[in-house]
């Protein structure tokens, strides 16, 4: 009786080794598609802290410790010019900051290993020996994780614009900015890890004036930095259909590549008739799920020459 016993405790063991928990997951079929890996949220705290810092640098004129928080392939984007990490270091060696206030800060994950913080920064100082009025400006950079250190790839300033938001599309107008019908609609062309190309077929949908097209080539958390607001996705498609684009130019693309998932193209657009009428423009794209999308983009004017009469009737700045 006790071997009977014995042999089917022995049988039953068998049974539940055999048998999988109720609650534990199957392993996935090779064929089977995975979700998408979490993105690594970095706080606005952390990324308040390692943008301060970078400032903190410049003000204490420690280009050293400033020029160790960059990476080699570092770009710098203002309105004077583009900067590579010589440059960009030369450059804050002619700056003398007496006075730098924060706020406003938003921070966008890109992957695991990237994030892009945008904010507004207020300074006071000299630039080259010559005071300068206090000035609000948009800053926004983007740092990368490079061998377990987090440095800054990308750095961006736009001068604030204070005053009215841009009027409304002209009356009579309203219409040509629609999207056109399905039977006009060209085929949208694909995205992928080109920037450069991508940012192309951005720009041919807002010349047809296809917004929604438009629409489709951003990430749903799509942030815009501009002179005169941040805007959200649905901010961006709203305010690029109070323009019209029929006429831009681009030149003077320079990628900068983050990881295989993000990268990052400037440029130059020149739209005739637009006061300035040439902008330096930058988008950071990203892979989503097999799908390249713009998360970021920021613009910002060229420097106006010095003025020698009374300004002209502003008009409203370039939208991406």
């Amino acid at each position: 009786m006790k071997k009977l016993l014995a042999l089917l405790s022995f049988i039953g063991l068998a049974v539940a080794c055999a048998t999988p928990p109720a609650n534990r997951e199957a392993a996935p079929s090779p064929g089977a598609s995975r979700a998408p890996e979490p993105i690594a949220r970095v706080s606005n705290e952390d990324a308040a802290t390692k943008e301060k810092a970078a400032w903190d640098a410049i003000q204490k004129k420690d280009f050293a410790a400033f020029g160790d928080m960059l990476t080699n392939d570092y770009i710098e984007v203002n309105s004077e010019a583009v900067y590579d990490k010589a440059g960009s270091l030369e450059a804050v060696k002619q700056l003398a900051l007496t006075e730098v206030t924060f706020s406003d800060w938003k921070t966008i994950p890109i992957d695991n290993d990237a994030f892009v913080v945008t904010y507004t920064v207020n300074v006071k100082g000299s630039y080259k020996g010559k005071d300068f009025p206090p000035t609000a400006v948009r800053g926004s950079s983007a740092w990368v994780s490079r061998n377990g250190k987090w440095l800054a790839i990308y750095h961006q300033e736009t001068d604030v614009k204070k005053g009215p938001p841009p009027p409304p599309p002209a009356a009579g107008k309203s219409k040509a900015s629609a999207s056109p019908s399905p039977s006009a609609m060209p085929t949208q062309a694909s995205t992928g890890p080109d920037a450069e190309a991508n940012e192309k077929i951005v720009w041919d949908a807002l010349k047809r004036k296809d917004f929604d097209a438009f629409a489709a080539l951003l990430a749903p958390e799509a942030t815009e930095v501009e002179p005169d607001a941040v805007s959200d996705k649905a901010g961006s498609v709203k305010g690029v259909s109070q323009f019209d684009f029929s006429k831009a130019s681009l030149s003077d693309f320079k990628t900068v590549k983050f990881d295989n998932d993000a990268s990052l193209v400037t440029y130059m657009v020149k739209i005739p008739g637009m006061t300035p009428d040439s902008e330096r423009h930058s988008t950071i794209w990203v892979n989503r799920s097999g799908k390249w999308l713009a998360l970021f983009h920021q613009g910002t004017p060229l420097m106006k020459a010095p003025a020698t009469a009374p300004a002209a009737k502003s008009t409203p700045t370039m939208k991406m």
